[in-house]
């Protein structure tokens, strides 16, 4: 969810800098770069192991940035472009589709409902109830088994390096469309497309992904199934 279909980075990045510098983590600008992804309370923990504060304890910090990222979100938050044509490809494919995000459910819940974009999943799955976070494939694969889909019959939507690297590791086949300062990472070459933009998304580009993953070489073409994000397996 953020910073593929809605432009939350910024927001987060300006939350962590503001709350993490009144307890003396010295974060610049792309320092927040290197949790991007991970659940928000893996986060505070991480900068706490690095710049040890006194006060509030990880938790707390972690539910003041929650909070202020929901109020940024409310007064300046937009969705990316493309994001309308995307879902609606997906779901005149038949495909399910769920969110799968390392924020937690009371944000997501927000942004959702605040760009009118729950209705169309059919669930929201968060890093909040898994032991661990992006790069992790934990989040992946809860939501692919409450979908009842395989994993190896899904397709994740990404934008970060971490989350391209959940994916791969939950052996499901990925779309990065990462922020042009993170198409070089490393990790971004192990997608099986790298897109500018959600609105580059095509029926071609679920073709061939189709074709690459999920279709069967032994079967005749008429038997072959379309490419599934996500689908549900037979009872």
């Amino acid at each position: 969810m953020d910073g593929l279909l809605v432009d939350t980075e910024p927001l987060w990045h300006r939350a962590e800098v503001e709350i993490l510098g009144d307890l003396g983590v010295p974060l610049h600008a792309g320092d927040t770069r290197a949790t991007k992804g991970m659940f928000v309370r893996e986060v505070t923990r991480y900068w706490f192991e690095r710049y040890p504060w006194a006060g509030p304890d990880t938790d707390q910090v972690a539910d003041q940035v929650v909070d202020r990222v929901g109020a940024l979100v409310l007064a300046e938050g937009r969705m990316k472009p493309g994001v309308d044509q995307v879902l609606t490809l997906c779901a005149d494919h038949g495909l399910a589709l769920a969110v799968a995000s390392s924020t937690e459910y009371r944000l997501i819940e927000l942004i959702l409902g605040h760009f009118d974009l729950r209705r169309r999943f059919e669930l929201v799955h968060s890093a909040q109830d898994e032991p661990y976070g992006k790069p992790h494939p934990g989040v992946f694969l809860s939501a692919a088994s409450r979908l009842g889909a395989e994993p190896s019959r899904c397709l994740v939507w990404e934008d970060a390096p971490a989350g391209v690297l959940a994916a791969k590791a939950a052996r499901m086949a990925c779309v990065a469309v990462p922020d042009p300062a993170e198409r070089a990472e490393p990790a971004m070459g192990l997608a099986d497309a790298v897109l500018a933009s959600l609105a580059e998304a095509d029926d071609a580009l679920l073709e061939r992904l189709g074709a690459a993953h999920w279709a069967d070489p032994l079967a005749a073409p008429a038997a072959a199934e379309p490419p599934g994000v996500a689908r549900r397996s037979s009872p």
